[in-house]
């Protein structure tokens, strides 16, 4: 076998399908089984587009929303808005990851499901790892792509694994009477909250907080009433949507701290690698682009024109020439954002000056790949 692919998320199943175009034997691990949700903004930029449709994997057949504003709010109601120059697409994960999957199986990719990876071993002599999996299997391959998500066990050895996240993550889907053709964010006292639409005339609502602030209200239900109410708009959408899960989905320990691009010879791509802050809802789009990077430098390694050494070394600089300063924007909005009185002060500055709104969407967006 050519590649492992560790996670059947966006960043894994592009790899895969990329590599498997290329004419590569691709295995992809998954330790959930299609269809799932998962914690996620859901809006993905065009810049996605071109690189999806070389993969004949247009998400058109799924009749994505068509994105097109962005307004944001600070936690008085107090709001801004621009046009989006590039534009985007609201879509579940729970759809485009299951028609992902599908293309890839259909495609002759081998796609474990409710499989966990227990270690990777690295083999200098053979210059190939072998992959052991928690039932006890075992796979060996000439290269491994990590694109496993936020946090794993396989990131224990890892530096910012040392230290706890306050963050956690709350996403639900809605209905409710909203332009579909919006992404607005929305702050409140330490968080901010995305809502945008996706198929079948749902809504996606996701949003960023603390464990203390969950701590100090109780349950979800008491900070969405407490706290992220005191915000007039996200009021009314707590208040008129129809929830449609039973419960919502919630993920703990969201990690924004600077990750590395390859370590033990892994490459790593999506979340795996670095995670855009939500305000800047794209990390969908980077998660595609970085499986893109990533499959091309495989492509050489497997080819035989590259080395082991060169293939990481290429993929660490054009790897961080893409999103280094993508990822740095993004955290210095994040730092002026969920704080009242800052994100007050703010928002009430920009809304007089539209074109640094649009300069800074800019620097948090790339371009058509």
């Amino acid at each position: 076998m050519d590649v492992l692919v560790i996670g059947g998320g966006l960043g894994g199943l592009t790899a895969a399908l990329d590599l498997r175009a290329r004419g590569h034997a691709v295995t992809v691990v998954e330790k959930k089984q299609y269809p799932f949700h998962r914690v996620c903004g859901e809006y993905v930029s065009n810049e996605v587009l071109p690189y999806l449709r070389r993969l004949q994997a247009d998400p058109a057949p799924l009749r994505p929303a068509r994105i097109t504003r962005f307004l944001l709010s600070s936690p008085a109601g107090r709001t801004l808005s621009a046009p989006l120059d590039l534009g985007g697409f609201g879509i579940s994960r729970f759809a485009l990851d299951h028609y992902l999957f599908q293309l890839a199986e259909a495609r002759g990719i081998t796609v474990l499901q409710r499989a966990t990876v227990a270690a990777v071993a690295y083999n200098p002599t053979t210059d190939s790892h072998t992959t052991t999996l928690a039932d006890g299997r075992t796979l060996t391959t000439r290269a491994v792509l990590g694109a496993y998500g936020k946090r794993s066990a396989l990131d224990r050895e890892r530096r910012f694994f040392q230290q706890r996240s306050p963050y956690l993550g709350v996403k639900h889907h809605l209905r409710l009477d909203y332009a579909p053709d919006l992404i607005a964010l929305h702050n409140f006292a330490d968080g901010y909250a995305g809502i945008s639409a996706v198929e079948d005339g749902r809504y996606c609502f996701c949003y960023l907080t603390t464990r203390q602030n969950l701590k100090q209200q109780g349950t979800i239900a008491a900070l969405e009433q407490n706290v992220l109410a005191a915000n007039p708009l996200l009021r009314a959408i707590l208040t008129e949507a129809e929830f449609l899960y039973p419960q919502p989905e919630v993920i703990n320990e969201i990690s924004f701290a600077p990750k590395s691009s390859v370590e033990d010879h892994i490459l790593l791509c999506g979340d795996a690698a670095g995670l855009i802050t939500p305000l800047c809802g794209n990390g969908m789009a980077m998660a595609m682009h970085g499986a893109q990077l990533a499959s091309a430098h495989l492509h050489d390694f497997l080819q035989g024109r590259t080395t082991r050494a060169t293939l990481e070394a290429r993929y660490r600089r054009d790897w961080q020439t893409q999103f280094g300063q993508r990822l740095q924007v993004g955290r210095l909005v994040q730092g002026l954002f969920g704080k009242p009185l800052l994100s007050e002060a703010v928002v009430g500055s920009l809304r007089h000056w539209p074109g640094g709104v649009r300069a800074l969407m800019r620097r948090t967006h790339g371009q058509e790949f």
